[in-house]
């Protein structure tokens, strides 16, 4: 079986190339799903500035829902500071230092702000930390002082220098520079371990809401123990640690799982390679088993008279079936290898987009593991097997006259129960577009991608009925003085609907992939502005991006500026919201805001219920979505675990209508302290009187100040605030677009080319070349028009529904060139694909034409 599918393969290499090419695409793609969805699970950072502890003792960054995928909690939870005596007497324990992080950064001889490591927010750190650094060199002594600092090797300042810090919110002040710390990742401020934890707020008699506790706790094993606690002793070293927390929710790690405690964002930088993949593996797994399957059903009815003739000999309806799948599988095999090559560097490709993009921090590295290789594998060989089973199906089933008689035609009437098929899924995917309208949410609003290509799909299966009527309707208005050309153009259209169909609904699913993917993006990106801008009432934001946070004071500042009428502290962070879901417990991860009842002077939220003069205390504001769909009215409490990791009991005080702008829930400031990265503000929003004596006055005050910049609020128009999942939604839709269209015209191409018998007859009854390539013109132009007229009325349902959701009204957002640039894109594809193969196969003489067949 295996030789005979070899030497059938040898005498279709043409049309084995559509099959080629959508296997080798559909497995990169499938290949770079699954390097990302593995580089979430199992990717690791370098241990950066703890490379040099054995063991890590920190807090779990996690919630772990039951019966799901843990959540990233993306703010610092701290461990109680006593724990580090407790472990310096462990056995084997040579030190153990408690590390902390506060904002801190240098102020340059120009007076502006200069950030000191990486993360401006945690730029500060005690002497002691520096005993975590790999291989650390330090020139000069240890700062006693509370006026002395060490700081990077590649700082600038040198040992006995004085320079200007900005730490924790507070004035800038003078510090004298006792050592320069050279190691990897040494960047930072260095201050004596007392003055530090008085700066951050940690010493063990303040009175902050973190007072007595350390980011993490670092260790220092024994030589003898073993580098990084990887020998016996190193790992008994660890499991007394273990012990010795055990049930306090510390996790204790070792080896490349350090890095992971240096920064808590970094696991929700994984989460999001996780959903990505997962949101992602769904379009592309549809697109490359609708391509996959339509390259085997134009190569397979290339060959029905070879199969038909099998039968015609003997061969049994399985062996038919098994012979169409060996080739297949034979072609898919040499294809896999470089498919799968190509998805290992294509991710590495979008992982270097993300990183550019700020979605992913830069050293976090792929996994590259055969696991997404085998995946692949598995799905495209099992996709290529009941493709070619299902293409061959009603040629094996057939009894061997009738087989070879509709060998050289099509099946008189199409499948019933596939036309039925597609024309239900065709109308369960016009209902499933009516999701935007009952859940105006970024989910919500993805549904109708999904319902475009579930409709194009039901196309395709019914598209062999509608165009055999489309053909037949057209034909019936001929005139009777109408050109040979266009007669012979529509008797094809008419008489070989289950070809021209073939092509009709892949060109017309790449239309609908294009608009309803991109338009989505937009209407949702246009959605959200909107919010944003109708609701935020200041013209102004402060922001110091460099210090890690507002110093303490700008708020004060900024209301005594003439012509400032209201100003209010915001900021962002991440919480868990636990309800439930149609009785079962369910929890979600969403962006919340954290605002004060001051706010009310500077943002307008919608609020249809309550109001935020009561945002004090233990309370929440929560969109009216999430009110509705979870049952968090006025007044209700609701279960929530804030960024790092506390859970806690918060009551409903206002209800919210633009929650696409400000997010599913705002979180009062006294809720929210102590439970963030750092105590300070992100940003002021300032209302003006709008003179220009305002807003010379806030840029006086920024220039007055190190770090600080003022900017106003309207977005830019020319997209720059968009946020970075639209590029990369938008970098998705052309590289799947870009394998739609080279699957489609090879599609094109082999269906064309196994015409030559058809052209070669046509020559030898009396057709002239020019006469057979205005037929094959017409063609194609019905097969643009019907892949634009059935993409866009595909298209028109979920995108008119989408936008009367979202923006009010029954069109999307989105810019004007996108559907021209479609229809050229279209027509270009269409007419190179039949010009091409039809001059090629006009080059060969009619009689070896018909020989070759």
């Amino acid at each position: 079986m295996l030789h005979l599918a070899l030497r059938m393969a040898a005498h279709r290499i043409t049309a084995l190339l559509a099959v080629a090419c959508a296997v080798l695409g559909g497995a990169a793609l499938i290949t770079t799903t699954g390097v990302l969805a593995e580089s979430g699970l199992r990717s690791q950072l370098p241990p950066g500035r703890l490379g040099g502890a054995d063991v890590v003792v920190a807090a779990d960054q996690e919630f772990h829902p039951s019966g799901d995928l843990p959540v990233a909690l993306p703010e610092r939870a701290t461990v109680p500071d006593r724990l580090v005596e407790r472990l310096a007497a462990l056995p084997g324990v040579t030190d153990a230092v408690g590390d902390i992080g506060f904002p801190a950064a240098l102020v340059d001889g120009r007076g502006q702000a200069v950030p000191a490591g990486g993360d401006p927010r945690t730029a500060g750190h005690g002497w002691s930390s520096t005993k975590l650094l790999a291989d650390a060199r330090v020139t000069g002594r240890a700062p006693s002082g509370t006026h002395e600092v060490a700081v990077g090797a590649g700082a600038g300042p040198a040992v006995g220098e004085t320079v200007e810090v900005v730490a924790d919110g507070r004035p800038a002040a003078s510090y004298r520079v006792t050592a320069l710390v050279d190691a990897p990742d040494a960047d930072g401020v260095y201050f004596a371990d007392a003055t530090a934890a008085g700066l951050a707020g940690r010493d063990a008699g303040g009175a902050g809401p973190r007072a007595g506790t350390v980011d993490l706790i670092g260790l220092r094993v024994d030589e003898g123990a073993g580098e990084g606690a990887g020998s016996g002793a190193g790992e008994r070293v660890a499991d007394a640690v273990r012990a010795e927390v055990a049930g306090t929710g510390l996790k204790v790690v070792t080896g490349a799982d350090r890095g992971d405690a240096v920064a808590p964002g970094v696991g929700s930088a994984r989460s999001l390679l996780i959903l990505l993949a997962g949101s992602l593996g769904g379009i592309v797994l549809l697109i490359t088993g609708f391509v996959v399957a339509g390259a085997l059903g134009v190569t397979i009815a290339g060959q029905r008279r070879d199969l038909a003739l099998m039968r015609a000999v003997g061969a049994t309806p399985q062996q038919i079936r098994r012979l169409a799948a060996a080739q297949s599988t034979v072609v898919a095999a040499v294809a896999l290898v470089p498919g799968v090559a190509a998805g290992y560097l294509l991710a590495g490709r979008f992982r270097e987009l993300l990183a550019d993009r700020g979605v992913l921090p830069a050293e976090l590295p792929l996994t590259v593991g055969p696991l997404p290789a085998l995946a692949t594998l598995l799905l495209v060989v099992a996709a290529v097997q009941l493709s070619a089973r299902c293409a061959a199906w009603r040629t094996s089933r057939m009894p061997a006259t009738e087989a070879v008689a509709e060998s050289r035609s099509e099946p008189r009437t199409p499948s019933r129960t596939r036309t039925g098929a597609g024309l239900l899924l065709m109308l369960g995917a016009c209902a499933l577009s009516a999701v935007p309208l009952l859940s105006r949410t970024a989910l919500g609003a993805s549904v109708t991608s999904i319902a475009g290509i579930l409709a194009a799909i039901g196309l395709a299966m019914a598209g062999p009925a509608l165009v055999r009527s489309a053909g037949e309707a057209a034909v019936r208005r001929l005139r009777p003085g109408v050109a040979a050309p266009t007669w012979l153009a529509l008797a094809n259209v008419r008489a070989y609907a289950l070809r021209l169909s073939g092509v009709v609904g892949p060109l017309a699913m790449g239309v609908v992939f294009v608009l309803t993917y991109t338009l989505t993006q937009t209407t949702v990106l246009a959605a959200t502005s909107d919010d944003a801008r109708t609701g935020t009432l200041a013209q102004y934001e402060l922001t110091a991006p460099a210090l890690g946070g507002l110093p303490d004071g700008t708020l004060t500042a900024v209301r005594e500026v003439p012509g400032v009428r209201a100003a209010a502290a915001a900021r962002a962070t991440t919480v868990v919201w636990e309800y439930e879901e149609l009785g079962e417990p369910a929890a979600e991860s969403a962006p919340a805001t954290i605002l004060g009842p001051d706010a009310r002077d500077v943002v307008d939220l919608g609020v249809t219920d309550g109001g935020l003069d009561r945002l004090t205390g233990a309370t929440v504001a929560v969109s009216a979505e999430a009110a509705r769909t979870r049952g968090a009215g006025l007044g209700e409490r609701i279960r929530l675990v804030l960024g790092d990791g506390a859970r806690a009991d918060a009551r409903v005080v206002a209800v919210y209508d633009r929650g696409l702008g400000f997010g599913p829930v705002v979180l009062s400031r006294q809720l929210a302290a102590g439970h963030t990265t750092t105590g300070l503000d992100q940003r002021a929003l300032v209302r003006t009187d709008g003179t220009s004596a305002a807003q010379a006055g806030l840029s006086a005050l920024a220039a007055d100040r190190p770090g600080l910049a003022v900017a106003g609020t309207a977005p830019d128009a020319a997209g720059a605030d968009a946020p970075p999942e639209v590029w990369i939604n938008l970098a998705l839709v052309v590289v799947l677009l870009g394998y739609l269209l080279l699957s489609i015209a090879n599609k094109l191409v082999a269906a064309t080319a196994q015409r030559r018998t058809e052209i070669a007859a046509l020559r030898l009854v009396g057709t002239t070349p020019r006469q057979i390539l205005a037929m094959m013109r017409r063609e194609a132009a019905v097969v643009a028009a019907a892949a634009l007229a059935a993409g866009l009325a595909l298209s028109a349902v979920p995108l008119a529904l989408l936008g009367q959701g979202f923006l009010g009204h029954p069109w999307p957002a989105g810019p004007a060139w996108l559907l021209p640039a479609v229809a050229a894109t279209v027509v270009a594809t269409a007419y190179l694909t039949v010009e091409l193969p039809t001059r090629h196969a006009l080059r060969t003489p009619p009689a070896d034409g018909l020989r070759e067949a």
